[in-house]
């Protein structure tokens, strides 16, 4: 019985100790100052927003990190921050072992610019706005006419599809969203326009559109022709 209750009491320090231990170095640490900030880009190249912004809302306008105590950094604050900005579509902040105040950065994805005569904005690629950047210009189609919530999420389901493709990202440099709803394409190096229709079977159309330019562009002929109509499903339409 003396034997167990020896045990049991050694257990009992040990692990107390592991606790005084656990609770100092903790302490310690959260005295500790940061080294110094970063911020990280992930996915595409092109940076609209800039590492200087991100860094400032990173160290909540301090002067600089080093001046700033680990226990009063609050990583969920400054997560919700970065992600309420107009050109963040997520933000993964940290402190590093070594010190390091880190933000790992995904920036929206504009697919298409909108101008209507007065105003000026970018649909991201979930169908979102986000705005110009002072930094870069995406080359992305310019649109031009209306659009609303009825056909915003059409329009958007065309924008990805002509972006995550390399010939119509290259080739369809305008679209003009008539009052009808119907669309007009515009490409980069002919003098043709293409009369796209309603946004219906959007995936059949440009797979004619490319199976015809393709045909087409080995005799030159598209030099030929005003006018490509994608409005039929079963046939490309053209005109002279």
């Amino acid at each position: 019985m003396k034997l167990f209750n020896w045990t049991n009491i050694r257990l009992l320090l040990i692990f107390g100790l592991v606790l005084f231990l656990y609770s100092f170095a903790q302490h310690r640490n959260g005295d500790r100052k940061l080294k110094k900030s970063t911020v990280v880009f992930v996915g595409e190249n092109t940076i609209f927003v800039t590492p200087e912004t991100v860094n400032k809302l990173l160290i909540e306008n301090k002067r600089d990190a080093s001046s700033i105590r680990k226990d009063e950094v609050d990583l969920n604050k400054i997560e919700k921050t970065l992600d309420t900005q107009e050109m963040i579509e997520k933000s993964d902040v940290f402190v590093s072992i070594d010190g390091v105040l880190k933000a790992v950065v995904k920036q929206k994805t504009p697919v298409a610019r909108f101008f209507d005569g007065q105003r000026s904005f970018y649909i991201d690629y979930k169908g979102g706005r986000m705005p110009l950047s002072d930094n870069f210009t995406a080359r992305v189609p310019l649109v031009s006419g209306t659009i609303n919530e009825k056909n915003n999420e059409d329009l958007a389901t065309l924008f990805r599809l002509i972006y995550d493709d390399v010939f119509l990202k290259k080739n369809i440099i305008a679209i003009q969203i008539m009052p009808n709803g119907s669309l007009k394409m515009f490409n980069r190096n002919y003098n043709y326009f293409i009369d796209f229709g309603r946004t219906i079977n959007v995936e059949r159309k440009f797979e004619n559109y490319k199976a015809f330019f393709q045909k087409a562009v080995l005799d030159s002929s598209l030099y030929k022709y005003k006018k490509i109509d994608l409005r039929f499903t079963e046939q490309v339409v053209c005109t002279k």
